[in-house]
């Protein structure tokens, strides 16, 4: 949670419900039923219940005022303190020892039997702060379906020459748009030694990652001056250069330098770079190859975990009757922009919610 709200805490998105729904891909028939329990303005009110009221953002994005996570989560833990929760911390759950719950704890491994239980472990790709995946090996030891975890909302790695790497790593590329099949999007991202990262590449990260699975690589195109037409451009870069090189003739035509005229050199040939019509249509349309995603420690999320074939309507496990799985240990994903939290507040909603109707029969 304050990892989160490094950022300023991006709790939920304000756009239209049904845009939001829209914004978990394959699996919006299994969180919408979650999202209608506990919504967006759920959220927003939970936080202002708490003494935070929040706020809509240039982009649409809600955040508490002050932009800090530590307020609101000092707010949170009194109200569970004084609602009666007990915290027993640096427990590790290590699976179930017949029937019981088993934690490694400081005084040694203990076991207890629950009525009702509620797994929220984290996915795979925060693994210095406890979510680490290692629960996969006991739920599927007990016979429940769980599908491989992969990154999600991540870095993809590029082949870039040694001259490219060194020159323009950490470099920011904005004002682009990037093309994917069907995905369009305007924004901005990062060149790095070893790729690409940053918001535009995560929003499109699923389809790109999923691309690179099935094919081995994926090529996303690269317009880096989405203000101009091709044939604008083709019409200033056909303009004699004089004593200019090639490099200031860019720069003082189209207005690109830097990166992106780094990557131009780095895709397009020398004899397409002389020609004005090529190297304008490479402007609007650069293919850049991507050959793997980045590790999942390094992902901002994680997809795959828990099917939801392998629970029922109220997130209990069907082969396990009274234990109830919620947040990003199941097999869903979403873009960052409030999405995360919101699924995950929604489903860990919905499992309380039904875990309490279990405990009263």
């Amino acid at each position: 949670f304050l990892i989160a709200g490094r950022g300023g805490l991006n709790l939920t998105h304000s756009e239209p419900f049904d845009k939001f729904l829209t914004r978990y891909g394959s699996r919006r028939d299994r969180i919408e039923p979650l999202l209608l329990r506990f919504t967006p303005d759920d959220v927003r009110a939970w936080a202002s219940d708490l003494g935070i009221p929040t706020f809509v953002g240039t982009s649409g994005r809600v955040f508490p005022v002050g932009m800090k996570a530590s307020p609101l989560l000092r707010a949170w833990l009194k109200r569970l303190d004084e609602a009666g929760v007990t915290f027993h911390l640096r427990h590790r759950w290590l699976g179930w020892d017949a029937g019981a719950l088993k934690f490694e704890t400081p005084e040694g491994v203990k076991l207890v039997h629950a009525d009702a239980t509620i797994l929220a472990l984290g996915g795979g790709s925060w693994a210095r702060l406890g979510s680490d995946g290692a629960w996969v090996r006991e739920l599927e030891r007990a016979g429940v379906k769980v599908e491989a975890l992969k990154p999600s909302n991540c870095g993809f790695d590029a082949a870039w020459s040694p001259v490219f790497r060194e020159k323009f790593d950490g470099h920011p590329l904005k004002s682009v748009a990037l093309t994917f099949g069907a995905f369009h999007q305007q924004g901005e991202f990062i060149v790095t030694k070893e790729g690409v990262e940053g918001s535009l590449i995560y929003a499109a990260s699923a389809k790109i990652r999923d691309e690179i699975y099935a094919q081995g690589k994926a090529v996303i195109e690269l317009d880096m001056a989405p203000d101009k037409s091709e044939a604008q451009l083709r019409e200033k870069l056909s303009r004699p250069r004089g004593s200019r090189t090639m490099a200031s003739h860019l720069e003082k035509t189209v207005g690109l330098k830097g990166v992106k005229a780094g990557l131009l050199r780095e895709f397009v040939s020398k004899d397409d770079f002389a020609d004005a019509a090529k190297l304008a249509a490479a402007i609007k349309r650069l293919p850049i190859p991507l050959i793997a995603p980045r590790p999942l420690d390094e992902a901002i999320s994680s997809a795959g975990g828990v099917t939801f074939e392998s629970l029922d309507e109220t997130l209990m496990i069907k082969n396990l009757p009274g234990v109830f799985c919620a947040g990003e240990m199941l097999d869903w994903e979403a873009p960052t922009g409030g999405y995360l939290i919101t699924a995950c507040m929604a489903g860990g909603y919905v499992a309380g919610q039904h875990a309490v109707g279990c405990l009263n029969g």
